[in-house]
């Protein structure tokens, strides 16, 4: 008897740490941060594999060092890096920064488990570590939820949920009404940030507003916990546990929102405001205010420049086409220049008649182009609208036509 107890003993000794090292994959998902890049939280994946290491892969990894770093990321050339990190330097790095970190522990089985570890091993790999950065098609978060559907080699069934955490306030808010598009989604976790979605606004034209699926929602490090939450594969649910790694500020830590008069439809009504006193005025001593007109139309000509780079430099297949060039194009100079010219009113006629025919054209048409426009861009084209009639009014006046 005492033979046989010992027997087992050691079959119990020997099969424990085998049973303490069996690898376990989990998605940590940390809630947004104070950076703009960060408003979406972060996405990373945590092994502990049967060599007993515990680290998080990370896909986000970049550096703002790096020679024209600015000038890649606008041109669509951006390089990230896929990088473990020991786990505990993780932890010890969200609770210094208050980031609230939920992990989701995938039940997979052990050839899926060893698929997914393999496959992540072999995209860390020097050669395999860099890859060119999308916002929305291939990011830190759809990098490691596409290894996951390779690991598992069967399709993963999504559901929308009901409900999403997003923005600053880390309040529980409705989803979005189908069909979303990327614009719409993106509005959802900026809408403190104004200023951060007008710029997103202006830079990204119609190759953001097609009606997108529930995956491709999960570019969003924090849709896609909540819609991993229920996926399946053949009716299993994903995952099998979830708890909380870090427990920092709910909702995440981030800057505090816009007040609204320092918004940009805030600051558009001022300068409608101004531009319907100015013309007004104008209209009342039938003489175009120069010195209105040349900054107003500068700042368009400077947004101009910007998108000429974007939609024709750039890289980023979200630029292009940008419909907003009906407005803001390098012609915008025109006024800034021969305004101050006697002999170049005509030029200037000439330019204003064709802009207050494409600014029709683009409020006219933009939803049939397939691009939505930013409210302060509506308010904004009106602006120019009420130029471009006043400079043409003024001038057939002049002209006696």
């Amino acid at each position: 008897m005492m033979r046989l107890l010992s027997i087992l003993l050691c079959l119990a000794a020997w099969c424990a740490p085998a049973l303490r090292a069996t690898p376990v994959v989990s998605l940590l998902t940390v809630d947004a941060g104070r950076e703009v890049y960060e408003l979406e939280g972060h996405t990373e994946l945590r092994i502990r594999d049967d060599a007993g290491r515990d680290y998080c892969v990370n896909w986000g990894v970049f550096d703002f060092n790096s020679p024209n770093f600015a000038l890649r990321f606008a041109a669509g050339e951006t390089d990230y890096l896929c990088i473990g990190f020991p786990t505990d330097m993780v932890v010890a790095e969200y609770v210094a920064m208050g980031r609230n970190v939920r992990e989701q522990v995938l039940a997979l089985d052990s050839i899926q488990t060893e698929r997914l570890i393999a496959l992540v091993a072999e995209n860390m790999m020097p050669q395999n570590r860099v890859y060119r950065y999308n916002y929305v098609k291939d990011n830190c978060a759809l990098r490691p939820l596409t290894l996951i559907e390779r690991a598992i080699g069967d399709t993963l069934t999504f559901r929308a949920p009901e409900h999403f955490r997003y923005g600053y306030s880390g309040k529980t808010q409705g989803a979005t009404p189908e069909p979303a598009t990327f614009r719409s989604e993106m509005s959802l976790y900026h809408s403190a940030y104004p200023w951060y979605q007008f710029g997103i606004d202006l830079a990204l034209g119609s190759g953001i507003d097609y009606p997108i699926t529930t995956r491709e929602r999960a570019y969003s490090p924090l849709y896609l916990h909540d819609v991993l939450a229920g996926a399946t594969v053949n009716g299993r649910p994903l995952v099998s546990r979830e708890s909380v790694l870090v427990t920092g500020t709910p909702g995440g830590v981030s800057q505090p929102p816009t007040p609204w008069p320092l918004t940009p439809v805030a600051v558009s009504l001022y300068l409608l405001a101004a531009t319907l006193a100015v013309s007004v005025r104008d209209l009342r001593r039938r003489s175009v205010s120069r010195w209105f007109d040349a900054p107003f139309y500068f700042l368009l000509f400077a947004g101009g420049c910007i998108l000429t780079y974007l939609i024709f430099v750039s890289t980023h297949e979200a630029t292009s086409p940008n419909w907003l060039y009906l407005w803001l194009n390098p012609l915008c100079i025109i006024p800034v220049i021969f305004e101050w010219i006697k002999s170049g009113k005509r030029v200037v006629y000439c330019y204003q008649f064709c802009n207050f025919a494409a600014l029709i054209l683009l409020l006219a048409g933009h939803t049939w182009l397939g691009q939505a426009l930013n409210t302060a861009f509506l308010i904004l084209i009106a602006c120019d609208l009420i130029r471009s009639f006043i400079y043409i009014y003024i001038y057939r006046k002049e002209s006696g036509d």
